[in-house]
């Protein structure tokens, strides 16, 4: 009686398995990267201190968050406006 040789990971069963096992992980990495600069937003730039060993990262967040349209960035009339928003022509 013979014995099939066992393998010790299943050989996906076409190339197209592959590749979307490698987007998955990219999309993976990519959301682990944008959790990880949020974290380090709010452990330091957003506190008001400076980011150990790369001050320049806390400036670039810090110039990407002062362009954001936030609650902070409005006046008081635009905060509470329920109307709906009319785009503006520059």
């Amino acid at each position: 009686m013979e014995v099939a040789p066992v393998s010790a990971a299943p050989r996906p069963s076409n190339p197209g398995d592959v590749s979307r096992v490698i987007w998955i992980l990219f999309a993976m990495l990519g959301i682990i990267l944008l959790a990880g600069l949020v974290v380090l937003y709010v452990a330091y730039p957003h506190r008001g201190e400076e980011v150990p060993n790369a001050p320049w990262v806390g400036e670039a967040m810090r110039k990407g968050v002062n362009l954001l349209p936030t609650l902070d960035n409005q006046s008081d009339e635009q905060k509470y406006d329920t109307r709906p928003q009319e785009k503006q022509h520059h």
